[in-house]
């Protein structure tokens, strides 16, 4: 399991217009974003009855982990089941395939197929924490991302933007489920590298004094209750 290193900036959007000039002279846009240079994401987040996932990223703890199902440009066909995981500041991300009928079953708490699943030991790994710590899909998060990427250091900066929530995830595979605005105007900074961070690259992301935040998409859309 590799780790990468990240780093998480607020913008507004005078911030945002300005990055993405600077990235765009800079970075190349990522190929899976298509020619329009964007793709809409759409994730819905796991977490145990008690919030342990959102608890444990509030307060900082140095280790932590979250579980997400994952979609993109509204393709239910092409679904994946991924677990972020922090240690010591460093980002690491596993992910498993799933087909459109297997995460129906988990959003309806049919999990009687999951352990079966021997050639996928993610999908196993949430079944036995939604069994023993009461892990269920709790938030749908919507937005949309324009990556680019830089290839000394393998680096990935993404403006994620237009970020909406919606908390009925039974409704994670409805193109029509209803998600609201979180926070008008709010966008962020995703950078993510290897072993080193390039000069030209770090040049171009700087926000004056702004320092790094540890903003999660998911707490942001998520009331602790």
């Amino acid at each position: 399991m590799a780790f990468r290193h990240e780093w998480k900036h607020m913008l507004n959007k005078g911030e945002m217009q300005a990055v993405r000039s600077r990235l765009g002279a800079v970075m190349c846009p990522d190929p899976h974003a298509g020619p329009s240079g964007q793709y809409m994401v759409r994730s819905l987040y796991f977490d145990t009855p008690g919030c342990r996932a959102l608890r444990e990223k509030l307060d900082g703890l140095d280790r932590r982990e979250k579980f997400r199902i994952r979609l993109y440009n509204g393709d239910t066909d092409l679904l994946r089941l991924e677990k972020k995981s922090k240690v010591h500041g460093l980002c690491s991300k596993e992910s498993a395939v799933l087909a459109p009928a297997e995460a129906q079953a988990i959003l309806e708490g049919e999990l009687g197929w999951m352990p079966g699943a021997r050639d996928r030991p993610l999908v196993q790994e949430l079944y036995v924490k939604m069994r023993t710590q009461g892990l269920r899909p709790r938030t749908i998060v919507d937005y949309t991302r324009e990556p680019f990427l830089y290839g000394p250091g393998n680096v990935r900066v993404t403006l994620d933007y237009d970020i909406r929530t919606g908390l009925r995830s039974i409704g994670f595979l409805n193109p029509s489920c209803v998600t609201i605005p979180v926070r008008g105007g709010l966008a962020v900074l995703e950078v993510k590298w290897d072993a080193y961070l390039p000069e030209v690259v770090k040049d171009v992301v700087q926000l004056g004094s702004r320092q790094a935040s540890a903003f999660s998409k998911y707490a942001a859309c998520t009331p602790l209750t």
